[in-house]
């Protein structure tokens, strides 16, 4: 159902709301029952021992429409009810009322009630909730003073009357973005951080899957306790094993599973009776494994759920958490990376026992590790979520197939990114046919969107580590300006070439070569003259042998001259060093152009963190309720105070002067062919047509080269010819893209984007990113055009297309600038089913 959907709680445990049913009427009663006398007071206003028969079946019978009631329910058990009543027909306004139960009060369950209860109530009209609630009764009044509405309130008569406006206002939105961070990171810190585990599927032999996760979680010196679970076997491992964890008596906050597909539904409810949180299903067959697992996997997902538990996997590699007071490997991979402050999410199960070999043999430690296989449940933006305040990890690696909720992802991302650097390796391709005929961001762009996001997106695993490495170990560089020093020529050459490759600026004196022969001292201060050089922001070192594995004759050690100089300053070094091997603290690369790239991608990442971000600006002239997506483009456009300059369709001579005299001359005529009715460079568009003799001449030649059905249109006062475009982008949702006319832009292209919503800064960075942006600017004497107008149009179109999911497509071309403001001489839209845009409405947990 669509309001159905299953939540966290404010400690990270998961139940399910959805509406109430006729059917729940012996449910009601019995919740009714559990109810203290003092909750029951304060929810009707006296003691209302027993639930009469009429007022049972008006509470579980509502119309979805003028009243509506949620149910919050873990398993058959209901937990908490919520309920809005409009006013009367056709009001805006509803009272609304929740009641939870005693044994669980203060668990959030209030808040999340009226989250979905004012997302259903808009949907139907209701623009405003009133509330009368019992002075005495802090905790309801706490619910709606803390969730950042404008709330008026009244005492009159022994009661708080209560008044607000239910429209997600910034405030609200911040509130609610707020506690679904705290609430999905405790879900992981009581994955991470486990009292207790138990081990599903251990054999007693010793062989197999669930066998090898409990010999690495009791090898790797895991400090909590452990549970293997069996059957028959009286102990697994030399540990005692006990037929069902509820047996062991002991706290037990995840199960680790490891049994046959068809298995796993009893080991689930054997670990919620236990009281675990969490699940981590390393088994297989589920979604991987075709359509029967796929339903295997959804009732998986269901019964867990239901229970209250999240979800790792299923088909994971296993979670671990290198903390010496936990000392956790829930994994395949018999042995861990050294214990460090970089998080690691990886999608794949399959790689992850070579992630983490990888991540050892470089020497990058690990704070925490997720492997989330089919990512039935959680996912890298759980993990997003909890490495942010996470006070054992400084940046995060993430290793990404697919994106499960993208504009969550990007949300998340720019807001983590402003503490800790996060590195992504992902998939930049687009699904074909997703934007119809509009083109899309190619890789570059998903790279720079994901930039703009605050993530160093990178190509490669490679890659993810190269940058993870100088992350852990390295400061953040002041600037883009980096000192090469040398002792190879040839090397520094290569890494000047790298440099202005990757967008970093050789500083001034620089590259420094120091003799092939020289000694590691002079090695040394030629470091340490960069370190301190004011004109410096990074260095690269490069150190090569005179003659392979032959150092010079002075006695000295040259990594640690290296090692030395590198960790004293503040200021980055990367190295390309073949004379043995360096620390992890000092990052060493293969090639010079590793090294390089590395620096180049921390670099732009430094450049973000030190702008700051910008504002989602009111805009006048805006009416979303105007906006009706089934009528003409110009009429979606002026709803949001973009002018569309008019134009009239004609088939005929006849038709094309009569139209030209209704708008009045001189008139231009085009080609109605979506890909001709802007180029003037195929001839087909007429300008400036002074009477009816030049549009019945101007017809006859276009309708000869491309067929009857042409626009006449007004003409404008020229300028430089722009294109702004909406497409729907799997990464990151709703994109804007901007970039200048002409068929070179086309071809090369030549095209900025930026996901929306945009802030002021993103639709500024947008009119000056495309390479031909100068010719906007002044370009050889012609005279600026009024920038602040773009930048307004990008604005508009960005809320737009953020506001209204069915706009699969959108495009403005051409768009005439000028330095007196735009005219936008074409509009066309695409819409369709309503695209996804999992990260708007109420919380709630995302579906597999």
């Amino acid at each position: 159902m669509e309001h159905e959907a299953d939540v966290l709680l404010s400690d990270g445990s998961a139940v399910h709301l959805r509406p109430i049913r006729p059917g729940d009427a012996a449910a009601i009663v019995e919740f009714h029952s559990r109810m203290s006398d003092r909750t029951r007071y304060l929810r009707y206003f006296s003691p209302y021992p027993r639930i009469p028969e009429r007022d049972l079946e008006r509470f579980v019978n509502v119309d979805h429409h003028d009243r509506e009631a949620f149910v919050i329910v873990s398993g058959p058990r209901i937990m908490a009810v919520g309920r809005y009543e409009r006013l009367g027909p056709e009001s805006p306004e509803a009272e609304v009322a929740f009641v939870v139960e005693d044994a669980h009060q203060g668990r959030g369950i209030g808040s999340v009630l009226l989250e979905h209860l004012a997302d259903a109530a808009q949907r139907n009209g209701i623009s405003r909730f009133v509330a009368e609630v019992l002075p005495q009764n802090h905790g309801m009044l706490r619910v709606f003073s803390d969730f950042g509405y404008q709330v008026r309130r009244k005492y009159a008569d022994g009661v708080v009357h209560l008044s607000f406006p239910i429209a997600p206002t910034e405030k609200s939105r911040e509130v609610q973005e707020d506690r679904e961070q705290r609430t999905e990171a405790r879900s992981i810190a009581r994955l991470l951080h486990p009292r207790g585990i138990a081990v599903y599927g251990a054999s007693a032999s010793g062989q197999g899957i669930g066998a090898a996760l409990l010999a690495h979680l009791r090898d790797g010196g895991y400090t909590g306790t452990v549970v293997p679970v069996h059957r028959r076997a009286e102990r697994v491992a030399g540990l005692r094993a006990y037929r069902s964890a509820v047996d062991a008596g002991a706290a037990v906050d995840v199960a680790l599973i490891a049994v046959p597909p068809e298995g796993v539904g009893s080991a689930v409810t054997d670990a919620a009776a236990a009281g675990a949180g969490s699940l981590v299903v390393v088994s297989a067959g589920f979604a991987e494994a075709g359509p029967a697992g796929a339903l295997a996997q959804r009732a998986l997902i269901d019964a867990a759920h239901a229970a209250g538990l999240r979800i790792v996997g299923p088909n994971c590699l296993g979670v671990a958490n290198t903390d010496p007071s936990v000392r956790l490997n829930a994994t395949l991979a018999p042995r861990l990376p050294a214990a460090g402050r970089v998080g690691f999410f990886s999608q794949s199960g399959a790689l992850g026992v070579a992630l983490l070999a990888e991540a050892e043999r470089r020497g990058l430690g690990l704070s925490s590790f997720v492997s989330a296989g089919n990512r039935a449940d959680v996912s890298g933006n759980d993990l997003l979520q909890y490495w942010q305040d996470d006070p054992g990890t400084d940046a995060v690696l993430l290793y990404l197939e697919t994106f499960g909720n993208p504009r969550k992802f990007a949300r998340i991302a720019r807001r983590m990114s402003r503490v800790k650097p996060v590195v992504a390796v992902a998939s930049a391709t687009r699904p074909p046919g997703l934007a119809g005929d509009l083109p899309g961001p190619d890789t570059r762009a998903v790279t720079a969107l994901f930039a703009r996001s605050g993530v160093i997106r990178v190509d490669t695993v490679a890659e993810l580590f190269d940058v993870g490495v100088l992350l852990a170990h390295q400061p953040l560089p002041g600037g883009r300006r980096v000192a090469v020093v040398g002792n190879s020529s040839a090397l520094s050459g290569l890494a000047v070439a790298a440099c202005r490759a990757n967008g970093l600026i050789v500083a001034e004196g620089y590259p420094h070569h120091i003799s092939p022969q020289a000694g590691a001292h002079d090695f040394a201060d030629a470091l340490a003259d960069a370190a301190v050089d004011k004109r410096v922001d990074a260095m690269v070192a490069v150190f090569a042998p005179p003659l392979p594995g032959q150092l010079p004759d002075e006695d000295g050690d040259f990594a640690a001259a290296l090692s030395s100089v590198a960790l004293a300053g503040e200021k980055p070094t990367v190295a390309m060093f073949l004379a043995g091997r360096l620390p992890p603290t000092v990052p060493s690369y293969p090639s010079v152009e590793e090294a390089v790239r590395a620096l180049g991608r921390v670099a732009t990442y430094a450049d973000w963190l030190r702008r700051p971000p910008g504002v989602l600006p009111v805009l006048p002239d805006v009416d979303p309720g105007a906006a009706g997506l089934d009528g003409p483009p110009s009429e979606l456009l002026a709803a949001y105070g973009i002018r569309v300059e008019p134009s009239t369709s004609a088939t005929s001579a006849t038709e094309a002067v009569a139209a030209a005299g209704a708008l009045g001359y001189p008139v231009a005529l085009k080609a109605a062919g979506g890909s001709l009715r802007h180029r003037i460079d195929l001839g087909a568009v007429r300008l400036a047509l002074a009477d009816a003799d030049d549009v019945r001449a101007a017809y006859a030649e276009l309708a000869a080269a491309f067929g009857p059905h042409v626009l006449v249109q007004s003409m404008v006062a020229p300028g430089v010819a722009c294109t702004v475009d909406v497409v729907e982008d799997p990464a990151f949702g709703p994109v804007v893209g901007f970039g200048l006319g002409g068929v070179a832009s086309e071809l090369l292209g030549d095209r900025a984007w930026r996901a929306a919503p945009l802030t002021d800064r993103a639709a500024a960075a947008l009119v000056d990113e495309p390479r031909a942006a100068p010719l906007l600017h002044g370009y050889r004497g012609s005279q600026p055009v009024d920038r602040a107008a773009l930048v307004d149009l990008l604005l508009r179109v960005g809320r737009l297309a953020d506001e209204h999911p069915r706009i699969r497509a959108l495009s403005l071309n051409p768009v005439l600038a000028r330095p007196d403001g735009y005219a936008v001489l074409h509009a066309s839209v695409e819409t369709g089913e309503a695209g996804v845009r999992p990260d708007t409405g109420p919380r709630r947990l995302r579906s597999a």
